[in-house]
C-alpha cells in the first residue's frame, strides 16, 4: 500500500479527509487497464460517448450541494458561490458534447474523380490529466470530457488539496455507465507522478498549474529515456492578467467588475485580474470607486452565508502573498485598504483582507509575478499606447480585459496584446465555445472549443485510388 495523506481545511485546520495514495502495483494495474480500455473505447460510437457525458453531468448536478460543501472545506471558497462550479462544469461538458459529432467527423477535401480522400481524427490513447485545487472541477473538466469524447481513456491525478474532486468524477462516470477502465483516478505524490509521466503507456498529458509545475512536467517528458516515441502535452500555467480602464469607461461598472475579477475566489483564479491600468484622467475617480467596492467584501468563515471572501488555500500561500505585498510597500507602494474592520486578517492565518496598491511599478513582484491572492496594483497610464506597452510587459499572457464603450478601439488594442483571450467590459470568465489558450509562460496548447479536440486526436489521411485503368 502507498502512504496516506490528510486534506487540511484552510478554514480551521481540521482534517477533511484522509486519502490513501496509490501503491506501485495499483498504478501498474491502472495504466494497463487504461491502455486496454482505450483500444475499445475509441471504437465506441460517438453517440454513446455523448450519452455517457450527459449522464456524468446529471450525476454531478444531483450532488451539487455535497460538492459545494467539499469545495468550501477543502480550499475555502465561500459556500454561497461554491455550487457555481457544478454549473460551470455542466456548461462546459454539455457544450463539448454538443459539438463533438461535428468536430470529430471525417474531413472531406474537394472531390477528385477516381479517388476517395479524407482525413480521420484518431484518439491518442491514454491521456493523463493533472489538475489543480483552485477550481478543482472546472480545470479537470476542460481536459477530461473532450478527451473522452474524442475516444481516449483518461487517468486523472488531482491536487492533494482537492482529491475528492477526482473521487466525485469517478463516481459520476460509474453512474453514467462508462465502461470500466476508460476513466480512472490515481492519488500520487510528486515522485510517483513523475514516474507515470515517464511511462510508455501514457500518450498525452494535460496539465493545469504553476509555471514551475509545468516546467517539472516538461522535464519529465523530455527525460523519457529508453522510450521509443515522443508524446504531446497541453499546459495552462496561469497568468498575471491585466485590465485597462480607458478614459471613456463606465467607472462604476468597471470598478465593480475589475475588483470582482481581482478578489473572487480570494484572487486564486488563473485568469483573475492581477494588474490594473487606468487612464490618468479618471484614475482618482476609479480608485475611489475601487476602494468602496473592496470594502463591500466580507472576510470570514466561508461557511457563513454572508461571507464573500474566504481564506486562501494554505498558510504558506498566505505567507507568500503577504510577503509580496510587504515588499511592494517597502519599495514605495501605497496600500489603500487599512486593517480596521478586517478582524479575520491575522498574520498566522490564511485569511487575507483585500488590498489595493498605488504607486506601483513593474520592478515590483506585485506587478510582474502571479500573486494568486486578493491583492492588486493600480497604475495610471497616459494613453492606449502606454497601456498596451505595460500590459505586454509580462512573462505571462493568459487573458487581458479592456473597459470602454468603444468596440473599435478595443479591437485595435486587442490586436496588439500578447494574450490568449481579450475581454471587453468583462473579465475572469471562460466561454467553452472559445479556445482556452495562453502565450508565453501561460502555457501552450488549447482546451475547449472545437480547437480543443485537435490536441486530443491525431489526423490520419486516407488516399484511395478507386479507378484503376
Amino acid at each position: 500500500m502507498g502512504h496516506k495523506f490528510d486534506v487540511i481545511s484552510p478554514i480551521d485546520e481540521s482534517t477533511v479527509v484522509t486519502i490513501q495514495e496509490a501503491s506501485p502495483a495499483q498504478i501498474e494495474r491502472t495504466l494497463d487497464q487504461a491502455q486496454r480500455s482505450a483500444n475499445t473505447w475509441r471504437h465506441t460510437p460517438i453517440a454513446d460517448r455523448i450519452a455517457v457525458i450527459e449522464g456524468f453531468v446529471k450525476h454531478l448536478e444531483g450532488r451539487r450541494d455535497e460538492i459545494a460543501q467539499t469545495i468550501t472545506m477543502c480550499m475555502g471558497r465561500p459556500s454561497r458561490w461554491a455550487g457555481g462550479e457544478v454549473t460551470g462544469t455542466a456548461e462546459r461538458a454539455r457544450h463539448m458534447a454538443s459539438i463533438a459529432e461535428e468536430c470529430l467527423r471525417d474531413i472531406q477535401p474537394t472531390p477528385t474523380p477516381g479517388f476517395d480522400r479524407f482525413i480521420r481524427r484518431e484518439a491518442l490513447g491514454v491521456v493523463l490529466v493533472l489538475s489543480p485545487w483552485n477550481y478543482p472541477y472546472l480545470t479537470a473538466v476542460n481536459a477530461v470530457v473532450p478527451a473522452l469524447l474524442a475516444g481516449n481513456s483518461v487517468v486523472l491525478k488531482h491536487s492533494d488539496q482537492t482529491p475528492l474532486a477526482a473521487e466525485h468524477f469517478a463516481e459520476a462516470f460509474i453512474a453514467a455507465g462508462l465502461p470500466k477502465g476508460v476513466f480512472q483516478i490515481l492519488h500520487m505524490d510528486h515522485d510517483a507522478t513523475a514516474r507515470v509521466l515517464g511511462d510508455d503507456r501514457i500518450d498525452h498529458v494535460a496539465f493545469t498549474g504553476s509555471v514551475s509545475g509545468g516546467m517539472a512536467v516538461n522535464r519529465a517528458l523530455s527525460n523519457r529515456l529508453g522510450l521509443k516515441r515522443f508524446i504531446g502535452s497541453g499546459m495552462e500555467l496561469g497568468g498575471n492578467d491585466p485590465a485597462y480602464v480607458r478614459a471613456d469607461a463606465n467607472i462604476a461598472h468597471a470598478a465593480a467588475n475589475v475588483i470582482e475579477g481581482a478578489l473572487f475566489n480570494s484572487g486564486q483564479s488563473c485568469c483573475g485580474v492581477e494588474r490594473i491600468y487606468v487612464h490618468q484622467s479618471i484614475a482618482d475617480d476609479f480608485i475611489e470607486a475601487a476602494i468602496a467596492e473592496a470594502h463591500t467584501y466580507v472576510l470570514d468563515d466561508p461557511r457563513h452565508p454572508a461571507t464573500t471572501l474566504g481564506p486562501v488555500v494554505r498558510q504558506r500561500n498566505a505567507d507568500g502573498i503577504r510577503a509580496q505585498v510587504s515588499a511592494a510597500i517597502a519599495a514605495g507602494a501605497i496600500p489603500l485598504i487599512g486593517s480596521e474592520n478586517w478582524a479575520r486578517d491575522q498574520p498566522d492565518t490564511p485569511y487575507i483582507r483585500p488590498q489595493l496598491l498605488t504607486k506601483v511599478d513593474h520592478t515590483m513582484d506585485i506587478m510582474s509575478e502571479e500573486t494568486f491572492g486578493p491583492c492588486v496594483g493600480i497604475m495610471a497610464v497616459r494613453d492606449d499606447a502606454h497601456a498596451v506597452e505595460l500590459m505586454n510587459d509580462s512573462a505571462y499572457g493568459l487573458t487581458a480585459s479592456i473597459w470602454t464603450p468603444d468596440q473599435e478601439a478595443a479591437l485595435t488594442i486587442g490586436n496588439q496584446l500578447q494574450t490568449g483571450t481579450v475581454f471587453l467590459n468583462r473579465c475572469d470568465y471562460l466561454d467553452p465555445a472559445l479556445a482556452w489558450t495562453g502565450v508565453k509562460n501561460s502555457g501552450r496548447g488549447v482546451t475547449l472549443s472545437r480547437l480543443g479536440f485537435d490536441h486530443l486526436t491525431r489526423p490520419k489521411s486516407f488516399h484511395f485510388k478507386t479507378e484503376i485503368n
